[in-house]
């Protein structure tokens, strides 16, 4: 039986960084973020979804969804945000449960990124939790340098999401990035060794 590891941080914590260094070291991994583009890409069955509910206004020119437009559509309203999550995080959630379902019959171990693992209660899916963390401060930091924002809107990003404070709690293994990128992929190969 496979092991399926849920890996999970916030915006800015270097969970990127984690990922590339696990599928360097050979491991396969289902990366939540595409696993979504590919679903809103024409033709797909998000993109589909969103298209039945809202109609043709959140299309571009060339029939794909018009992204900021589709944005502010959702967030005009608390009924348009709701519908427009329950929609996808069902068809968000089979599509991911059926790729893991696909890799658990060839590998023995395999990663899953997933963003907001806790906060859309995926934690049962997995054997361990890894949570790449970092310090508030240094995540704010890294946000303003990494996307040219203010502190005041770095701050905004960071408490849209669950605090990584708080998701430290849902963690098997801490990554903890507030070192150099030396420390960082030194700890994954560490935790992947522990794996064998």
């Amino acid at each position: 039986m496979s092991q399926i590891i849920g890996l999970t941080g916030g915006i800015a914590s270097g969970k990127s960084t984690v990922v590339e260094a696990i599928r360097q070291a050979g491991y396969r991994v289902i990366d939540a973020d595409q696993v979504v583009h590919d679903l809103q890409a024409k033709g797909g069955k998000l993109y589909q979804a969103l298209l039945a509910h809202f109609g043709e206004e959140i299309l571009d020119d060339e029939g794909n969804l018009n992204r900021p437009k589709l944005s502010q559509l959702i967030f005009s309203s608390p009924e348009n945000l709701k519908v427009s999550s329950d929609l996808q995080n069902q068809i968000i959630r089979e599509e991911l449960a059926s790729r893991r379902d696909k890799l658990a019959q060839t590998e023995d171990v395999f990663f899953m990124d997933i963003p907001l693992l806790i906060e859309l209660g995926y934690q049962d899916w997995f054997d361990a939790i890894w949570l790449v963390y970092v310090e508030k401060e240094t995540q704010v930091q890294r946000l303003m340098s990494r996307n040219g924002y203010s502190y005041e809107e770095a701050n905004q990003r960071i408490h849209a999401q669950m605090l990584l404070e708080e998701k430290r709690a849902y963690a098997d293994v801490l990554i903890d990035n507030n070192g150099s990128l030396a420390d960082l992929t030194g700890q994954v190969q560490i935790q992947l060794q522990q794996l064998q």
